[in-house]
């Protein structure tokens, strides 16, 4: 089959690789129909090096086609269409009884000591081949799936598979209270998404992202948006009565703009031998801090600000006697994809398409364009903001 594949940090390719079999009796097999590049995965092309080797197959939001089911799965059959959350979950431990599918004990990657396995996402979380390809193994496949119906074209079920449930996790985590205000930094795909949702909940929203096609975007749907600048925080407290907004949700994460000393240590990073870089990863702090900053800057004393975008340092620095003394509270975590699903199918459904999801897609391209768009989307050029891959499309 032909896949999506990491060569390098900023080098990645197309390859012809082995299709993937049945492993073990729970497991099944999808023909993808669509997969998506997401922000995450700019973090393994820039930033998570030491812990990729050449050839991994990248990928986590992918979608398609029951093609094979081992001899244990009893909840698919042939042809079934199915989206693939990102995490992998047995459904049934401690952990996913109480909703935290991210950090299942059954896949729980322990070597690295890491909360669950995830698709096409280093060896910090299990190194399992991803769904930037045209067939997909999907382990534990009884519970790893979320069943779909035929009434809606791909599109409108595919960010199921994360980037809408992240979305609408980070808004419940932001603790945002009734008719009260929601910053949000980054409009990014997830960002587009955590506006719509505060807005479709009833909160004033205020979103900043630097990039104008972004800013206009959110703006298509009643989100007010602000360039990114040095008096943000000032000019979001005079829109908030002098505070601030109530709650705050970061949705950039560890490549955020601003932070050149970060983005020059990430740099450092990827040139060092592997098991050095590991070691410097796991205990140096090389986080780009600027965003989060930002949102700790202005949420308003005694909110909530909630994180949504990946981070990787294990010691960067925290503002500690400003958070104690805005008395802030924090709240992050990778999001449990199946804990959401009930909450977001009849938005999903909805034919009005409330949340818009129907307006996020920016770029529809072959899977053998993968390369190509990873650089473009790395580079926010030809306004891209989210790029949808067709494995049976043919290459431009």
């Amino acid at each position: 089959m032909r896949a999506l594949t990491w060569q390098g940090t900023g080098s990645v390719s197309v390859e012809t690789v082995p299709d993937p079999a049945i492993l073990e009796p729970t497991d099944a097999i999808i023909k993808v129909t669509s997969t998506a590049i997401c922000g995450s995965d700019l973090h393994l092309y820039d930033v998570l090096g030491p812990f990729l080797d050449k050839g991994d197959i990248l990928g986590h939001e992918p979608m398609g086609v029951v093609v094979e089911v081992g001899s244990a799965v009893t909840s698919l059959t042939i042809g079934d269409r199915v989206v693939i959350p990102f995490n992998i979950a047995c459904g049934h431990c401690y952990m996913c009884q109480r909703g935290l599918q991210s950090q299942c004990e059954t896949t729980q990657v322990r070597e690295q000591n890491s909360g669950a396995a995830l698709f096409g996402y280093t060896k910090l979380y299990g190194q399992v081949p991803g769904g930037q390809a045209e067939f997909l193994r999907v382990p534990l496949a009884d519970y790893n799936h979320i069943p779909v119906g035929q009434e809606y074209p791909d599109e409108r079920y595919l960010f199921l598979s994360d980037i809408l449930p992240t979305a609408w996790q980070g808004v419940q985590y932001a603790n945002v209270p009734d008719g009260g205000s929601l910053g949000v930094i980054g409009l990014g795909p997830v960002g587009q998404f955590v506006s719509r949702v505060g807005r479709q909940l009833g909160y004033e929203v205020f979103a900043v992202d630097p990039v104008a096609e972004r800013r206009e975007m959110a703006e298509r749907h009643g989100i007010r948006t602000f360039d990114l600048h040095d008096d943000i925080a000032t000019e979001l407290r005079d829109a908030t009565d002098g505070r601030g907004p109530d709650s705050v949700v970061d949705a950039v994460g560890m490549e955020a703009h601003g932070s050149p000393a970060a983005a020059f240590a990430q740099a450092a990073v990827n040139v060092l031998p592997d098991a050095v870089a590991k070691k410097a990863m796991k205990t140096a702090g090389v986080d780009r801090l600027a965003a989060l900053h930002t949102a700790f800057d202005i949420v308003r004393r005694g909110g909530t600000v909630s994180i949504s975008g990946v981070y990787g340092g294990q010691a960067d620095p925290f503002p500690m006697l400003r958070l104690f003394d805005k008395q802030v509270a924090i709240r992050m975590g990778q999001c449990n994809v199946k804990n959401w699903i009930d909450d977001l199918m009849p938005y999903v459904e909805n034919p009005a398409d409330p949340l818009a999801i129907d307006d996020l897609v920016t770029h529809r391209v072959a899977l053998d364009d993968a390369a190509r768009m990873y650089e473009i989307f790395q580079k926010k050029e030809d306004g891209c903001i989210k790029v949808v891959l067709k494995p049976e499309l043919d290459a431009a």
